[in-house]
């Protein structure tokens, strides 16, 4: 992670190398299945899986940003939002981000980026009407948590190559053909392989993101002092996105493992599927640095 005054958290790192590991390995095992079961050349497999990184890699930030429907502001157009930020980056000796704001009644925030130095902190225009200066800032410090720790450039690149592996291998399916004729087991190998790929992906990067953002609450609660508000900002939006139109949250729906607060308005099926943990988990969570940090010291 970056040197910053966010508190460390060897689970995170441990947890996202882990992560990548897997996928990398998933990712080289699917460009060499295509290699195996297509008509695909070597160097075109490479050019392919290099052109997916690489424009994953730098296009995240605008990618988010177009999902979200957001643009960024200047200290002119947005003075109290850059202000918090400027305050929480200089507590937190880190780089600031760029700034936006997303113009939906969906109250909600996220931070996205291919590095520190190159990331953005985005909240909507509903998130800015429900809570007040302290519950904002806590949800500042815990976006700025994701960027400082990385994992949102984890993120990115662990969805991309979920995703990416299993559109390549149903690219290799359709368009590579089978190195035999009327041969129907290569085919058939993609169709499970592109399937087994994406649910293992899947699992991979939901496991993450829960814990990611249990992280990012524990860091930005102590970052503030105040996990109070953080609690408060969480109780606050979990209520209001439940009064939300579901016409209105699927519009966000390609940024949901990003946002602050799922953006649901009924119980998920299976834990298992979650982006998130559940609400009662974060505000205990909270409540418990509340406690530690109401210990006198010395």
């Amino acid at each position: 992670m970056a040197r910053t005054r966010f508190r460390s958290d060897a689970g995170l790192v441990a947890r996202m190398s882990t992560v990548m590991l897997l996928l990398g390995a998933l990712y080289v095992s699917v460009f060499v299945g295509l290699a195996l079961f297509t008509n695909l050349s070597g160097p075109f497999v490479l050019f392919l899986a290099a052109a997916f990184g690489l424009g994953q890699w730098y296009f995240s930030d605008k990618l988010s940003m177009k999902a979200m429907r957001a643009r960024e502001v200047s200290p002119n157009e947005a003075p109290e939002l850059h202000g918090m930020i400027d305050r929480l980056c200089v507590l937190a000796d880190m780089p600031k981000p760029r700034v936006a704001i997303s113009d939906t009644d969906i109250p909600n925030a996220f931070a996205t980026g291919r590095s520190p130095s190159h990331s953005v902190v985005c909240v909507t225009t509903g998130i800015m009407r429900r809570l007040d200066r302290e519950e904002l800032e806590g949800v500042l410090a815990h976006e700025l948590s994701h960027v400082a720790h990385r994992d949102v450039t984890v993120m990115t690149v662990a969805g991309f190559l979920g995703v990416a592996a299993g559109l390549v291998m149903r690219w290799g399916m359709y368009f590579g053909g089978g190195r035999r004729d009327n041969n129907a087991l290569p085919f058939l190998v993609i169709w499970l392989g592109s399937i087994l790929v994406y649910f293992i992906s899947f699992v991979l990067t939901r496991v993450l993101s829960r814990y990611r953002e249990l992280s990012a609450d524990r860091s930005g609660a102590y970052l503030t002092g105040q996990p109070s508000a953080l609690a408060s900002a969480l109780t606050k939006i979990s209520g209001d996105m439940a009064r939300i139109p579901t016409r209105d949250l699927r519009q966000v729906e390609g940024a949901s493992a990003l946002l602050f607060a799922p953006a649901i308005n009924k119980k998920s099926l299976s834990a298992l599927f979650a982006t998130h943990p559940p609400l009662e988990q974060r505000l205990e969570q909270l409540a418990k640095i509340s406690g530690d940090l109401s210990r006198p010291t010395g």
